[in-house]
């Protein structure tokens, strides 16, 4: 009976089972994102401290109000491309108080470059947006809707590069600007180290080079030529009036009637 129960009993029963769990997931995926964390750590995060740190540290504009600039980041840069292609950097340059540069010469700026500028706190917000229309529908910054003050940061601070973290140090520098300043001083300052054609900057330098006189001589025509090239100094040349820049010129005209009576009372 014994035996007969044993036979009974099916192998099956007898195999010892045993759990085998799932081989391991691969740890490659894990291993990927904790070299990127690790990267962004140890190289992001410095250079983001680095690149907020020169964005919130702002130049010391306070100075302007009491001494002139001895030199400009755009002049500096011209002098050092110059140099990079082998070519002569001399500059001409003589600061001139504003009440010795010709009021025409400062209405056709104004007129030519910031019609507002006597009446807004730094930014042209019409201006603004009707470029930022046009870059969204080219694809490029080509255009910036650039005040007199905002030009004016840039030309003593900025570098020649189009990039929307320049253009906010950019904005941080002009507020400073407006809000330390009067905006005769802004203007004097513009004047001053504006760029005029090759190494020409300053209004003095540029009357003297393209028409032989001193700025507190020009007339309203020449004042007009002179703010007419300010867009592209290197590339157009008053003597040589192309059609592009006599019609500027005549537009410019034009304009320095309409500023004539509120600007000459401000910059006198």
């Amino acid at each position: 009976m014994d035996a007969r129960r044993k036979t009974n009993y099916s192998p099956t029963f007898l195999r010892h089972y045993t759990y085998d769990p799932p081989p391991p997931k691969s740890t490659g995926r894990r291993k990927v994102a904790r070299v990127f964390l690790w990267s962004v750590l140890l190289i992001g995060l410095p250079l983001g401290i680095l690149a907020l740190s020169w964005l919130i540290i702002l130049p010391d504009i306070d100075v302007l109000a009491r001494t002139n600039p001895t030199s400009t980041a755009l002049m500096d840069h011209r002098l050092t491309r110059a140099a990079e292609q082998g070519r002569s950097g001399k500059r001409q340059w003589i600061w001139t108080p504003l009440r010795r540069i010709a009021p025409e010469l400062q209405r056709a700026v104004i007129a030519a470059e910031d019609a507002s500028f006597f009446v807004h706190e730094g930014f042209d917000w019409e201006g603004i947006r009707d470029a930022a229309l046009y870059n969204l529908e080219t694809g490029e910054l080509k255009r910036g809707g650039s005040t007199i003050t905002q030009q004016l940061a840039k030309n003593l601070y900025l570098s020649s590069e189009r990039s929307l973290f320049r253009k906010a140090r950019e904005a941080l520098i002009t507020r400073s600007l407006e809000h330390q300043l009067t905006k005769t001083r802004i203007l004097e300052l513009y004047l001053n180290v504006a760029e005029w054609g090759h190494g020409v900057y300053g209004a003095e330098a540029a009357a003297r080079h393209h028409f032989g006189k001193s700025s507190s001589d020009l007339t309203a025509d020449e004042a007009a030529w002179l703010a007419a090239i300010l867009p592209s100094p290197q590339r157009y040349d008053p003597l040589r009036k192309t059609t592009f820049l006599t019609s500027r010129h005549q537009r410019i005209l034009g304009w320095m009637e309409k500023v004539a009576v509120s600007s000459h009372k401000r910059v006198q």
